[in-house]
């Protein structure tokens, strides 16, 4: 049997974060977690982090815990993100800037950081999370939809710059999983969403999980840079 995996997951205690980490550690792997709250399961093969992603201090503190306990990491999910659905002109900046610290900044620090330990062991696995809100400009998800229009930017960039070091940088965009980020969407813009995909219903955390797998492969190697939309959507 192969060694268990060192996986950093971000947003790991609820929803699609919550699953991917649940798999993970079904699958034998070591998971290192966090969020802004405590846990939301106990296994001894997981290490949960309450942090911001956004908190420089604390995401250079837990990568670098992490790299002196295992030696290497061998893969980073920055699932973590937030929404907040609103008309831009009455969006405030308060609000412009939550989303952009959370989606963008944590996704650009963990990152930073994981690439560091695993240019040096000249192997990983990034996986960014992205939205089909980005390809289809939805109305009400201006903010949202930008935030996640520069982490695209950024992995395809970042794919490039870490490209001969062995480490590939993707990103996907999952349709609507039903989990808390969209609870509060009306029922007709959801149907409404939902129609607009080649494939229209909503996603489940098992599609998230098979795309990932797909990407943190090791015969993946030759795959960097993409943005994979599920649900037939397209850029």
């Amino acid at each position: 049997m192969s060694d268990p995996r060192i996986i950093f997951v971000t947003g790991s205690s609820r929803g699609i974060g919550l699953a991917l980490t649940n798999h993970f550690l079904q699958r034998g792997d070591k998971v290192y977690g966090c969020s802004r709250g405590a846990p939301a399961l106990n296994h001894p093969a997981y290490r949960h982090s309450e942090l911001n992603v956004s908190d420089e201090n604390a995401v250079v503190a837990m990568v670098r815990s992490a790299v002196r306990r295992e030696g290497k990491i061998d893969a980073l999910l920055n699932n973590a993100g937030i929404a907040s659905m609103n008309h831009a002109l009455l969006t405030p900046l308060s609000s412009a800037s939550a989303i952009f610290s959370t989606n963008f900044f944590g996704t650009f620090l963990f990152c930073r950081e994981v690439a560091k330990s695993m240019v040096q062991q000249k192997s990983g696995r990034i996986l960014n999370f992205s939205t089909v809100a980005t390809p289809l400009r939805l109305e009400g998800e201006s903010i949202y939809a930008a935030s996640k229009a520069a982490v695209e930017s950024f992995t395809e960039v970042l794919a490039r710059e870490l490209a001969s070091t062995g480490v590939t940088v993707n990103a996907i965009g999952p349709t609507p999983v039903p989990t808390d980020l969209i609870k509060h969407v009306p029922a007709e813009k959801m149907r409404a969403l939902l129609a607009r995909q080649a494939i229209p219903r909503f996603g489940t955390s098992a599609d998230v999980i098979n795309v990932a797998e797909f990407f943190l492969s090791p015969q993946s190697d030759f795959v960097t840079g993409q943005i994979l939309y599920l649900g037939g959507v397209n850029r």
